[in-house]
């Protein structure tokens, strides 16, 4: 039955979203949950060979929600697209159960066959706004693509993706049920590796600026280090030598 998990996604916009105080806002005024109405309906005429029909109900729901979403994609339940304009979902993708986008995410392919040439996205999988993935590849369970990010290989499970083209930033989730990551970026934590690199050299030069500091002091109080006059010096050696 084509709405039989309505409630279940409403529910999830209900979780994921404090803005949301009731199930009639969310029916009412979510364009991520009105698209999934629109793809539900494709959905299930594309299955039945009606591919105009399901295409004409995906035109539909693009020019109301600012979302496209390709009838012949497979969704698992309980997706949550919030803000959502923008986002392109693409024929061949397939999606599991528990997935979050956010606005302005492309689920593209990069190859003209007709085959599978979109991602994979298994369960529980984030994406941050404005990140594209591209390709026929998967994205591991639990993993976290960050804002902007654009992904062109396999993603292991329960990674942080970021950065152009991403990489995997900061440790392995370690529980299977991490909790919501909104945006799929931990904000505390410095994920891009040339803002890491410039932190580490500017920490580098606060030390170095203390130190030079120290032995100024220590000069100005007339503790200078002493050096062996050069003359001595080159006056002992020969009487070495002589010897």
């Amino acid at each position: 039955m084509v709405f039989k998990n309505l409630r279940d996604e409403i529910d999830t916009v209900l979780a994921h979203d404090p803005a949301a105080r009731s199930r009639a806002e969310v029916v009412l005024c979510y364009p991520g949950f009105h698209a999934l109405l629109f793809y539900r309906v494709g959905h299930w005429l594309w299955k039945h060979n009606r591919f105009l029909l399901g295409r004409l109900m995906s035109q539909m729901g693009r020019m109301m929600t600012g979302i496209e979403i390709h009838p012949g994609a497979r969704i698992g339940r309980r997706l949550f697209i919030d803000h959502g304009m923008g986002v392109v979902i693409g024929e061949t993708t397939v999606i599991g159960d528990d997935v979050t986008l956010y606005q302005g995410v492309t689920l593209g392919g990069t190859k003209l066959h007709k085959g599978k040439r979109h991602p994979t996205l298994e369960d529980r999988v984030i994406v941050g706004s404005g990140a594209q993935i591209l390709g026929d590849f998967t994205v591991g369970v639990g993993a976290r693509i960050g804002a902007n990010a654009v992904v062109l290989a396999e993603v292991p499970p329960g990674v942080t993706m970021a950065g152009i083209p991403a990489k995997v930033v900061g440790a392995k989730a370690q529980e299977p049920h991490d909790p919501f990551l909104p945006y799929g970026t931990p904000c505390d934590e410095l994920l891009d590796p040339v803002s890491r690199a410039l932190q580490g050299l500017l920490e580098e030069v606060t030390t170095l600026r203390a130190r030079v500091e120290e032995l100024e002091r220590t000069e100005d109080q007339g503790q200078v280090m002493s050096f062996p006059d050069p003359a001595s010096t080159a006056t002992e050696a020969g009487a070495r030598r002589s010897r």
